[in-house]
């Protein structure tokens, strides 16, 4: 005769619909995790519409009077808006203008600087030019001679001058009869007497060749020979000190 203990212990009591719910729920299947969780994303993008239809509709229940002032308002704005981006344009466009005109101002007056100190014979200069060689063979080179020849070179557009590698020649530079030789600005020149001139170097000769000119009044007047050479880079190593003005100063309405 079967055991009736036995017998019960075998049978398991029948699942419910319930039971296999909070199954579920306690240990999801892979399927059901990734379908809860479009289920979630679908529930949050519909929270966010919900929320910018509501967002959308702030206008809805205006008066028309009422949508107008508003339109008013954004109309404005934006003008204002426009208005001042303009302004800042222009005052950018002004800045950057100024910029441009105080760098070509400054440019411009580096410019003069550089070009007044080569002038005045306050910097060491560099370029094309000739180199003039005087021996007194059989007599003395004059003063008015070598005066003569300096007016030329400049009239030639001379751009610096230097006499036997020493001394500078500046506008207001100045020549005297000495014992022994010429002054150049208290300092004693001896032959022989080589001048450095830079320029364009065509135009310097020809200054000194032409009928009657210095070449031949050293030459044929003073018993000298002279010899020029057109170099296409010379050095002009000497400067002159500054001076200060005694009696000019600088025009304040200039």
């Amino acid at each position: 005769m079967p055991d009736e203990s036995s017998s019960e212990e075998g049978i398991r009591p029948q699942e419910t619909g319930r039971d296999r719910l909070l199954g579920t729920f306690r240990k999801p299947s892979r399927a059901q995790a990734i379908v809860g969780l479009l289920l979630a994303v679908l529930g949050f993008s519909a929270v966010v519409q919900v929320n910018n239809t509501s967002q959308d509709d702030t206008y809805a229940g205006l008066r028309e009077q009422d949508l107008i002032e508003i339109l008013n308002g954004l109309t404005g704005t934006a003008e204002r808006a426009r208005r001042e981006v303009e302004r800042l344009q222009g005052t950018r466009d002004r800045l950057q203008s100024e910029s441009t005109g105080r760098e070509a101002a400054l440019s411009e007056t580096q410019d003069r600087v550089k070009t007044l100190n080569i002038i005045a014979g306050l910097v060491p200069v560099t370029g094309p030019g000739i180199r003039i060689r005087i021996e007194e063979d059989e007599g003395r080179a004059s003063l008015n001679s070598l005066l003569d020849l300096v007016q030329e070179l400049r009239t030639a557009d001379a751009e610096a001058m230097e006499f036997n590698d020493t001394y500078r020649l500046a506008a207001q530079s100045a020549f005297d009869t000495t014992i022994g030789g010429i002054e150049l600005d208290g300092a004693l020149l001896e032959p022989p007497y080589v001048i450095d001139v830079i320029g364009d170097p065509h135009a310097l000769h020809s200054a000194m060749t032409f009928d009657s000119g210095p070449i031949e009044q050293l030459e044929q007047f003073d018993g000298a020979s002279v010899q020029v050479t057109e170099l296409d880079s010379l050095d002009i190593e000497s400067v002159r000190t500054a001076e200060r003005p005694v009696n000019a100063e600088a025009d304040p309405g200039q």
